[in-house]
């Protein structure tokens, strides 16, 4: 049942999306105010070349405090995750399941034709398992109604 549900049916197409000059502190600022933890950076061309995450944003705090810097700067390219999976929104629920099993991430940006299209997420997962357990529980009430109403 769940490989035919495709990613394109639950990814979210509108992004906080970053850019890799873009200051630290104003990615930061963003994050907090969209209340997401990470978001996809993409180049002028709308190909995705990393993430930012907290926890990136936390490695920039400690990075500074190592040097003895007074400093929360830099861009989000310097701080960003660089190796990035991507899936297609052609991908089923249950292989992309799998895949934050295996890799314990929060979220992948969606690509097609070498463009970010969108992001799914593990709650856009969780949304996707529940609308079809509360589908095929309605099948299975009427299924039993049928049933009872034959006899």
């Amino acid at each position: 049942m769940f490989r035919s549900v495709k990613v394109r049916d639950y990814m979210t197409t509108k992004l906080v999306t970053f850019k890799p000059e873009d200051e630290l502190t104003g990615a930061i600022e963003r994050m907090l105010k969209h209340g997401i933890s990470g978001a996809p950076v993409v180049n002028d061309a709308g190909e995705v070349v990393g993430m930012i995450s907290e926890m990136d944003c936390l490695k920039s705090i400690l990075s500074c405090s190592y040097y003895d810097y007074e400093c929360l700067g830099g861009t989000v390219g310097e701080y960003m995750t660089r190796e990035v999976d991507v899936i297609s929104p052609e991908d089923d629920i249950l292989s992309v399941t799998q895949k934050y099993i295996d890799q314990r991430r929060r979220r992948f940006p969606v690509v097609e034709n070498g463009k970010l299209v969108g992001q799914i997420s593990r709650r856009d997962v969780l949304r996707a398992i529940k609308d079809f357990s509360s589908a095929e529980e309605i099948r299975s009430m009427k299924q039993q109604n049928e049933e009872r109403a034959q006899h």
